[in-house]
């Protein structure tokens, strides 16, 4: 792989799996977990990484169907988008979720863990934009592989979470999503300065 290539690989995975806010998952996914066995919750992080996986290809791959179907232009969304994921960023720095359990026999894979807790609003937003922000098919490939990556990278800390909840605790990972909230509040307000210097630059 060129080293221009890797350079983008490497920040399209980074930006994918902090747009997942993967430890404020694990706090919501071992708070909806808590009467499941081991065994049970092994199964549920498969699924919830088929499902994520699933749901952030299609708006990956087909971003550009959807911005050209509603005449919205892709900078017109990376606003759009860059203000919801802050908002998303500002919460999760500043205050929790009250989590209600989930009735025994009802499956939360999809709902609520892949949507909306890993796929929300604004990571649907800002998924849109990256994919339709690539034109070129070598790049897009990089970029599937990467976000592919990102979900398994996901998926392995939901796997492991009963083991990282006993190493660092409920502190430790509530730390750990905060700095994560840090993180995707400068991806916003950088998705928002590039959709406002396109606009008034580039004659939208």
């Amino acid at each position: 792989m060129e080293t221009g290539n890797f350079t983008f690989f490497l920040s399209i995975w980074m930006k994918f799996f902090f747009l997942f806010a993967p430890f404020f998952a694990l706090t919501m996914f071992l708070s909806l977990t808590k009467e499941y066995t081991e065994h049970q919750r092994r199964r549920l992080s498969v699924r919830v990484s088929i499902a994520v996986v699933i749901i952030c290809l299609f708006l990956f791959f087909f971003g550009n169907i959807i911005f050209k179907v509603f005449g919205i232009t892709l900078d017109a969304f990376r606003v759009g988008a860059g203000a919801l994921l802050f908002f998303s960023a500002v919460r999760l720095v500043k205050t929790g979720q009250k989590i209600v359990p989930p009735d025994p026999d009802e499956d939360v894979a999809v709902v609520p863990i892949a949507i909306p807790v890993v796929v929300g609003p604004a990571t649907i937003g800002s998924l849109l934009v990256l994919g339709g922000a690539i034109p070129n098919v070598e790049q897009r490939m990089l970029g599937c592989i990467a976000l592919v990556i990102a979900v398994a990278c996901l998926g392995l800390i939901l796997l492991l979470g009963s083991a990282i909840e006993r190493a660092i605790g409920k502190r430790g990972i509530n730390i750990l999503s905060k700095i994560t909230g840090l993180i995707l509040a400068a991806l916003a307000a950088q998705m928002i300065l590039t959709g406002i210097r396109n606009f008034f630059f580039q004659g939208y």
